[in-house]
C-alpha cells in the first residue's frame, strides 16, 4: 500500500491539526476579549479601535511574510505590492469596501462582548453562516440544496433558543439588547464582506496574501 503524501504533523493529518488550532484560537480570543472588556481595571480602558488597528498591523505583517515566501524573497514581495497598488484605482476602491465592513465588524464584536456572555455571543455569532449563505444566493447566484436550507433553519432555531430566559437571571455586565444588536450587525457585515471579497477574488489574478495586505492596509487606516 502506497504511503499517503498528505501533509501531517507528528503523524496527525494537518487538516485535523488546523481544525484543533482554529477551535483553540476562536475560544481563546473570545475569552480574552470578554475578560478584557469586563474585568475591573484602574484608569481608562483601552479603545476598541486601538485593538482593531494593531490586529490589522499584525495581519499585514504576517501576510507580507507569506507573500515573500510565495514570490521568493522580500524584495520581490515589495515589488509585487507596489505593482498591485499602482495598477488600478478602481480595483483599490473595490478592496476598500470589504475592508471597511471587516473594520466595522471587528468594532461591533468588542461592543457585543462588552454586553453579552461569552457563550451567548459565541452561539449567536454563528448566524454569520446564515447571512453568508443568503447573501451568496443573492449576490453570487449560488444554489443551496434542501439539506443546507434545513441546516440553516436548525442553526437559526438554536440561536433563537439560546436567547430565551432560563430560570434565575444572573447579573450581567452591560446591556444585553445592545450586545445582541451588535452581534447581529456583525453577522451581517461579516457575511457581506466575505461574499463581496469572494466575488472580487474571482475577478482577479492576485494571490490571497496580496488581497490580505490590501485589506489590512485599508483596515488600519479606517480603524
Amino acid at each position: 500500500m502506497a504511503k499517503s503524501d498528505a501533509p501531517n504533523f507528528l503523524g496527525i493529518p494537518m487538516k485535523w491539526v488546523s481544525l484543533l488550532m482554529l477551535v483553540a484560537q476562536t475560544v481563546s480570543v473570545v475569552f480574552a476579549m470578554r475578560l478584557s472588556r469586563t474585568l475591573a481595571v484602574e484608569g481608562p480602558r483601552y479603545l476598541n479601535t486601538t485593538a482593531v488597528f494593531f490586529s490589522e498591523v499584525m495581519k499585514l505583517t504576517c501576510s507580507f511574510i507569506f507573500l515573500s515566501n510565495e514570490v521568493g524573497d522580500p524584495a520581490a514581495a515589495v515589488k509585487t505590492v507596489k505593482s498591485t497598488f499602482s495598477r488600478s484605482g478602481v480595483e483599490l476602491l473595490k478592496v476598500s469596501v470589504p475592508s471597511l465592513l471587516y473594520t466595522v465588524q471587528n468594532n461591533l464584536l468588542f461592543i457585543a462582548l462588552s454586553n453579552l456572555s461569552g457563550a451567548v455571543y459565541q452561539v449567536t455569532y454563528q448566524l454569520k453562516i446564515l447571512t453568508t449563505a443568503v447573501l451568496s444566493v443573492i449576490i453570487l447566484g449560488k444554489a443551496l440544496g434542501t439539506t443546507k436550507w434545513c441546516s440553516l433553519l436548525i442553526l437559526t432555531t438554536g440561536v433563537a433558543l439560546i436567547q430565551m430566559p432560563r430560570g434565575e437571571v444572573k447579573e450581567v455586565h452591560g446591556d444585553p439588547m445592545v450586545g445582541l444588536a451588535a452581534v447581529l450587525s456583525a453577522c451581517f457585515t461579516s457575511g457581506l464582506a466575505g461574499v463581496y471579497l469572494e466575488k472580487i477574488l474571482k475577478q482577479t489574478d492576485s494571490s490571497i496574501w496580496m488581497r490580505n495586505i490590501q485589506l489590512a492596509f485599508f483596515g488600519g487606516i479606517l480603524a
